[in-house]
């Protein structure tokens, strides 16, 4: 009989966390994204103060072989006005990603963003220096920024 209880609780055990994952997901409740705009404020100044933020990191999802490197992609909304300021002082083309997220962790930002966006781009404010990169696109029509940095700390 105390054997069967031990089995039984074993069991439960077992089975709590798979239930738990999938009552987050349909709950709505997982964050496989960072909202927090301070960390983007930092890495990309001249975008100014962030009012909303959507993004992944290349550290998190731990992985069996961490990279020194850091990467970090998703989306932000620009105060109003700031991406009139920022076409007025630099040059712009139309041009969009190449890519829709292909990194094994931006796969939750996969459908995010705006929907039909209009990006433009300015190679004046993208960077690329040695173990430094940004691209930054920008949409037309809500004010969104969607970008992508390799070390954008450094």
């Amino acid at each position: 009989m105390e054997r069967r209880k031990v089995i039984g609780i074993g069991a439960a055990l077992a089975v709590l966390p798979a239930w738990w994952g999938l009552r987050q997901v349909a709950n709505g409740a997982a964050e496989d994204w960072h909202t927090d705009p301070a960390p983007l404020e930092r890495a990309f100044p001249l975008l100014g103060p962030l009012t909303d933020a959507k993004w992944v990191s290349s550290r998190d999802n731990e992985r069996d072989l961490p990279s020194p490197e850091l990467v970090i992609s998703g989306f932000a909304k620009l105060t109003p006005g700031k991406r009139a300021e920022l076409t007025a002082a630099h040059a712009f083309v139309s041009e969009g990603p190449a890519d829709d997220f292909s990194s094994w962790f931006e796969k939750p930002l996969r459908g995010e963003g705006p929907e039909d966006p209009q990006w433009i781009r300015s190679h004046e404010l993208d960077r690329d220096e040695s173990g430094h990169t940004t691209h930054l696109w920008f949409d037309r029509r809500s004010d969104i920024v969607r970008f992508w940095a390799l070390n954008p700390y450094g």
